[in-house]
């Protein structure tokens, strides 16, 4: 009988999780949906350049990284945020947080508060679930009164995974020509108060 699958948590990006990080990247995985393999291409040449920085701006709540490039090639500023690894005893995917001081309000060229993506190796576990179920409490540990998500129209698995977390489906919109043209859902997750962050 095989054993039974090891459970998920939420890593912070650190030298032990590294090489099965790259080896994922290696493989084709991009962090970034939207910009695919050149976003994966830059991860691998930053981690060359300076594997210790690259690891260090995963947790940025003060927003010092670089500009975010846009899916067109536009550069925007930074926001504070943080992103985890999922873990299961290898690397999965990534989970991000972004917010704006002040404000649960975001800039129209953030479409959420949370991203995530799952390996193709490793889907189909309820990892994208788990690990967003996971965030959320981060989310309330940074002051966030609600996050957004959105994802694609067509995209029902990330759908499910919205509403299985909270979810309540509060518009189909037209994001930015950035993004292209297909149209996307919003979906709102209202956080429970959670004690501050130390």
């Amino acid at each position: 009988m095989a054993p039974p699958p090891a459970e998920l948590s939420l890593v912070v990006p650190a030298r032990q999780h590294l090489s099965s990080f790259v080896a994922a990247l290696n493989a084709g995985w991009s962090p970034d949906n939207l910009r695919g393999s050149k976003a994966g291409d830059e991860a691998l040449a930053q981690i060359a350049e300076d594997a210790d920085r690259y690891l260090a701006l995963r947790i940025d709540r003060e927003a010092k990284g670089p500009p975010i490039t846009l899916p067109d090639g536009a550069q925007v500023q930074r926001l504070p945020g943080l992103v985890l690894w999922m873990w299961d005893g290898e690397f999965c995917g990534t989970i991000g947080l972004r917010w704006q001081r002040g404000t649960p309000a975001l800039p129209p060229h953030v479409l959420g508060h949370i991203g995530y993506g799952v390996v193709p190796w490793k889907r189909q576990r309820g990892y994208a679930k788990r690990a967003l179920g996971l965030m959320l409490v981060e989310a309330a540990k940074e002051g966030l009164p609600y996050v957004e998500l959105t994802c694609d129209v067509d995209n029902e698995p990330s759908q499910r995974t919205i509403v299985a977390n909270g979810g309540v489906l509060i518009e189909r919109f037209q994001p930015l020509p950035a993004y292209g043209d297909a149209p996307k859902l919003r979906y709102r997750v209202q956080l429970i108060a959670s004690p501050e962050r130390p």
